[in-house]
């Protein structure tokens, strides 16, 4: 018998912080955590830089299934809420 999928933050937002992962793992890294999402669920990313190929590959692989909301859009400090719909 399976295990139930366990929710450990009880907001559902999962913290994602891209300065820790290799550069050459990173993407790979970020849609991994997208595709476990759930609807409803939000993975908040952090990055150093403002990752507009990112979204550009996130638009074309989620389209509109995945939301884009800048919490923190500053030189060094980008701060985004992806959020599966």
């Amino acid at each position: 018998m399976s295990q139930p999928h366990l929710h450990l933050s009880p907001d559902a937002i999962y913290p994602f912080d891209a300065r820790g992962v290799a550069k050459r793992f990173r993407h790979a890294a970020i849609f991994g955590a997208l595709d476990s999402l759930h609807p409803g669920e939000t993975m908040r990313f952090a990055n150093d830089h403002d990752p507009l190929p990112l979204l550009a590959q996130i638009a074309q692989r989620y389209g509109d299934r995945v939301g884009v909301e800048y919490l923190q859009r500053e030189p060094g400090a980008i701060v985004i809420d992806f959020s599966m719909k």
